[in-house]
């Protein structure tokens, strides 16, 4: 029964990649512009310019165009692209992991700072911290991101000069294992190149997990509260059960539960939503590449990173759903 479920999940996952690249697909093709012209530049003759078309099948119909993608992406390949004239995915390959670190760091801070934050707020309702955790919600749910990382960057970096504006890295990046900088730099034992990193990370990654932990904030406060007026929470206080025992044990074990779902679609969410945070950083992510190939056209990088977020995103989705069933004993596999 379980791997029945898994394959049912999987064939979900199968259909929805493929409706997301028929919608790209067309999309990319009747987006203003000849890519073959933005490609060759102005210079280029009209020869030239129908050499590359028909070399990149812009000459035949839609459907003839989308099977030879199909076949193409069965093979593995996901075309050229005409701004880096390189293999797409080389170039995802090269920048995936820079925004992947960028997300799980953001991510981690959500947790760490927004469940404690959501567990205060509850137990304190309606006093001053309460007040200000929710301010904290409200601020991170309302504001835009790209503000607050230009905010971020005239406050804590021009005009006090603590953490460098943009970039990945000051000095040299550590060996390449993984392509994350922080990962790699702790194998290779250069805490200098940590901190490097570590410093360039901190910028970024406030600006995107705040939206994340205000949301986190919120589902937690509401669970937590509800978890407050539960019969056995109230009989576990009357026999005289230690407060921290009821809520760290009990309470946050069944209140968590329910943002287990959150925090996973927030990071296939945080995967599709990097693209500000890094164009206003220049942060070298798979997110900042998409934003260029938008800009140019490059229907190919356009497919690929789309593509590559979709299936992260659904992914992570299959994850999670396995998870909770596993964890919430409540939740029985369907016939």
């Amino acid at each position: 029964m379980f791997w029945l479920v898994i394959v049912k999940r999987l064939s979900y996952i199968v259909f929805t990649l493929i409706g997301i690249s028929i919608l790209v697909f067309v999309l990319t093709r009747v987006l203003p512009g000849d890519p073959a012209r933005l490609a060759l530049g102005p210079e280029a003759s009209e020869e030239q310019v129908q050499n590359l078309r028909h070399e990149l099948r812009l000459d035949r119909p839609l459907p003839v165009q989308y099977v030879c993608f199909l076949q193409n992406l069965a093979h593995g390949k996901l075309g050229k692209s005409l701004v880096t004239h390189r293999d797409v995915t080389k170039d995802i390959l090269e920048r995936f992991p820079a925004t992947l670190e960028l997300v799980l760091v953001s991510l981690g801070l959500a947790v760490i700072i927004g469940v404690p934050l959501g567990i205060v707020s509850a137990l304190h309702k309606d006093r001053a911290v309460d007040y200000a955790a929710r301010l904290v919600a409200f601020a991170g749910v309302s504001l835009p991101r790209f503000w607050i990382g230009i905010m971020l960057q005239l406050t804590v970096a021009y005009k006090l000069g603590l953490l460098p504006v943009t970039g990945r890295m000051g000095g040299l990046p550590p060996p390449h294992v993984t392509g994350m900088f922080l990962l790699d730099s702790l194998i290779a034992l250069d805490f200098t190149a940590f901190g490097d990193a570590a410093i360039h990370m901190i910028l970024p990654a406030i600006t995107l997990c705040l939206s994340p932990l205000a949301q986190i904030t919120r589902m937690m406060r509401a669970n937590m509260l509800e978890q407050i007026h539960k019969d056995y929470i109230v009989v576990s206080r009357t026999i005289g059960m230690p407060e921290t025992l009821l809520v760290y044990k009990y309470m946050l074990k069944n209140a968590f539960n329910a943002i287990l779902t959150t925090v996973g679609l927030m990071l296939g969410w945080m995967l599709g939503n990097a693209f500000l945070v890094e164009q206003v950083f220049s942060w070298p992510g798979m997110a900042r590449y998409g934003i260029h190939s938008v800009l140019r056209n490059d229907f190919n990088a356009i497919m690929a990173v789309t593509l590559v977020v979709g299936l992260g995103y659904l992914v992570i989705n299959f994850v999670v759903d396995l998870l909770y069933r596993v964890l919430d004993p409540r939740i029985r596999l369907e016939k």
